[in-house]
């Protein structure tokens, strides 16, 4: 038969030539039987369905860290273009960590200054707001913050004469506020709690002053991992204050061999953005992650992940499990003022926002593709695309909230130097909303 080492051979030889392993891991295969450290079983298909794993363990096993035994070139060191053996022809890789930018016409001082108004922009919060800003507390646990106007506003609207909000001046908070609360009326359970507050907020979406209804509930809580004392419809959240949750997927494209003919080197990593619809009820038209969504009551984050990446982008759910990866989170607090119609009065909502991150690594001849309708189209950006698109005027922006997770990636993945005055600045005001 033929000798098992010449069938391996052959396998790593096409697919380095077909893109999923690098020159070098091809190297690890050949001298060690593994593929990322693990053993190479399963023949063909076997290295097939690892192909993604192999790409999402090349950032993980970043910065000098070992595969089988061999140093991985990363940030500030040398990466393989082609060749397998004693001869191998080698680029500097693009992606300086702790050394300038390697895009000589950009001002790192400047991009470093550009994030950090990028991160405050997500964060407004007038002193004056914050100050009266009520809390609204059920069963002891403080859920959310409403400003005086929209707590009045919750206490006087009803579909019939009993109240389901009311203001409680027996738990007086530090600034001499009373908070908000439910009646009686609402009942003491998830279920009944949850049908008196929606009719609440169907009453003011019909009023005109709730928008962008979505149908879809959110749990209200002190905490992530606490049980929800009621479920929220989404459009509805902000006039609680309570805390939303979500997930934004970075979809990176990393430094290899291009689509066309395998030649093609990507000389430093790609991300994925999408361009949302201009039907949109919020940010029409703007440019976004590859995919993002709130985190629904009843679903997993990384089901919400696998489902928003095969609805958003027609990513296959196989290939957003194997490279999808948790990166961590970022929140912010906002205040969003409402201009509404009419006698109604009332001066903004609270957006009190966590949002856990997810890096998406994509091999190169995936190509992601509008599906449910919110995207229009998805197009490759470099690193100095997203640096340059920090600048507070820059023409073509991206959603707000999607700068602060891409901000993330960059200072993660060593795009930005902690040499840079601002960093320690841009590190702590990532996460300047309650992150529970």
């Amino acid at each position: 038969g033929i000798p098992s080492s010449a069938i391996l051979t052959s396998i790593v030889c096409f697919f380095v030539m077909h893109g999923p392993l690098s020159p070098m891991q091809a190297l690890c295969v050949l001298f060690s039987g593994s593929v990322g450290g693990g053993t190479c079983s399963g023949g063909y298909h076997g290295v097939a369905r690892r192909s993604a794993s192999v790409l999402r363990a090349r950032q993980r096993r970043a910065n000098g860290a070992l595969i089988a035994g061999m140093p991985f070139a990363r940030s500030g060191s040398f990466l393989p273009i082609r060749g397998i053996g004693s001869t191998v022809c080698h680029a500097k890789s693009d992606a300086s960590s702790g050394s300038p930018s390697p895009y000589s016409d950009l001002n790192e001082e400047k991009v470093m200054s550009d994030m950090l108004g990028r991160i405050r922009e997500c964060n407004y919060m007038p002193s004056e707001v914050r100050e009266e800003l009520v809390d609204f507390v059920v069963d002891g646990r403080t859920l959310g913050k409403a400003t005086r106007k929209v707590a009045r506003l919750l206490c006087s609207s009803s579909p019939s004469d009993e109240p389901v909000f009311r203001m409680d001046d027996s738990e007086q908070r530090p600034n001499g506020q009373a908070v908000l609360t439910l009646t009686d009326a609402s009942g003491q359970t998830c279920d009944s709690r949850t049908d008196a507050v929606m009719s609440v907020m169907e009453l003011l979406a019909s009023r005109g002053i709730i928008e962008g209804w979505r149908d879809e509930l959110y749990p209200v809580s002190d905490g992530f991992y606490s049980e929800p004392a009621l479920l929220v419809e989404r459009a509805a959240a902000p006039f609680l204050g309570t805390l939303e949750y979500g997930v934004h997927v970075n979809g990176l494209l990393l430094p290899g061999r291009g689509r066309d003919d395998g030649s093609q080197l990507l000389g430093d990593m790609k991300m994925w953005i999408a361009r949302r619809s201009a039907t949109k009820s919020k940010y029409p038209g703007m440019l976004d992650h590859i995919v993002a969504g709130g985190q629904p009551a009843g679903l997993g984050l990384m089901e919400n992940v696998v489902k928003e990446c095969e609805e958003e982008a027609g990513v296959p759910q196989w290939l957003a499990r194997e490279g999808a990866s948790p990166v961590g989170a970022i929140s912010y607090e906002t205040f969003t003022p409402i201009h509404c119609q009419g006698d109604e009065d009332v001066d903004g909502v609270i957006n009190r926002v966590v949002l856990f991150n997810y890096d998406l690594i994509l091999p190169h001849e995936f190509k992601p593709s509008p599906v449910d309708g919110e995207v229009d189209d998805f197009f490759l950006w470099g690193i100095d695309d997203i640096k340059r698109s920090m600048a507070l005027d820059y023409h073509d922006p991206i959603k707000p909230n999607c700068y602060l997770v891409i901000i993330d990636y960059l200072l993660r993945a060593g795009h930005i130097s902690p040499e840079t005055p601002g960093y320690l600045d841009v590190l702590r005001e990532l996460r300047s909303g309650s992150c529970c």
